[in-house]
């Protein structure tokens, strides 16, 4: 396959993961980072989560630019499960305006919903009843569930919360925690500032600490470790939503924290956070790359600072 066939119809992707010429014109998108390797690359066709958009009866993914949905059967860049399901789910009475989750997890594939209309009918939920999914929510609450899904982390099992931040291909998560893995030292004490579900917590051993997700209930964007917190820990992991960590951030630069391992899908609020760091005396000394929204313009950035 050279092209991808729904490219410039569908806007899910910015470049065509398909095309020959993909990698070096997605690479330009890190103009001005000195990576300490090559950056990694997930596998088209190995997205284990997409998120769909329905209305007027409606579903599929939205046209490029407009508000259209372009009902789709079939996309190269997900895995084969999501695939199997996506001309049912078409079919399915769709009401109101909204989205839907679709997650591969380890025993099943859960279906996530969020509409404007704030209940699900009887009619839907006998449509959805005989379909592949293990859980189907709508605004959160259920409307079939024959197993609580589950998604491990290096052979540490939790339940997967609908709706929950999963990073998108298998691959791409593991990768982002080998690097961190990679600067932990053991015996290193660690906290893990937005945790989610635990990709570097268990791992790491580490304290986690989130919003939501299996650490410490702590909303650090209103109540952030302090920095007598901070103190007691050599390394700190982030891994912050597109927002970064701003407040969180003036606090470690302030602490006697060694090393801070910032990871980021959103490179202007790293900069942001990167440029309080090093005026505290923090020095960068690694910075990787990870492709793991394939085909989008959006890369991940891992980067260590160390004083």
């Amino acid at each position: 396959m050279k092209t991808c066939p729904l490219f410039s119809i569908c806007g899910g992707c910015k470049y065509d993961f398909a095309s020959p010429n993909y990698r070096a014109e997605k690479i330009k998108k890190l103009d001005g980072w000195n990576l300490s390797d090559e950056p990694f690359w997930a596998a088209a066709g190995a997205r284990r989560r997409a998120d769909f958009c329905f209305s007027g009866g409606d579903f599929g993914f939205y046209e490029r630019g407009t508000k259209n949905i372009v009902h789709v059967e079939n996309c190269p860049n997900l895995l084969p499960e999501i695939n199997a399901v996506l001309p049912k789910l078409g079919k399915l009475p769709w009401a109101g305006t909204g989205s839907a989750l679709v997650t591969v997890c380890d025993n099943g594939i859960d279906l996530a919903i969020n509409s404007d209309v704030p209940y699900f009918t009887r009619e839907f939920k006998e449509s959805v009843a005989g379909l592949p999914f293990i859980r189907v929510t709508w605004n959160g609450n259920i409307v079939m569930q024959t197993a609580m899904p589950k998604i491990s982390f290096a052979g540490h099992t939790v339940d997967y919360p609908p709706n929950a931040f999963l990073q998108p291909t298998a691959q791409s998560e593991g990768a982002m925690r080998e690097f961190v893995m990679s600067h932990i030292e053991p015996n290193a004490r660690v906290a893990d500032l937005f945790c989610g579900l635990g990709n570097f917590t268990f791992v790491t051993n580490a304290d986690g600490f989130d919003i939501v997700g299996i650490g410490i209930k702590r909303d650090l964007f209103k109540n952030p470790l302090t920095v007598k917190m901070l103190n007691t820990y050599d390394i700190v992991i982030m891994d912050p939503p597109r927002a970064g960590a701003l407040t969180q951030t003036k606090l470690i630069a302030e602490s006697n924290v060694n090393r801070v391992i910032y990871v980021s899908c959103n490179p202007i609020t790293l900069r942001r956070d990167a440029k309080i760091l090093t005026a505290a005396g923090y020095k960068i000394t690694a910075t990787a790359a990870f492709d793991q929204f394939v085909g989008s313009d959006h890369w991940e950035i891992a980067t260590v600072f160390e004083k």
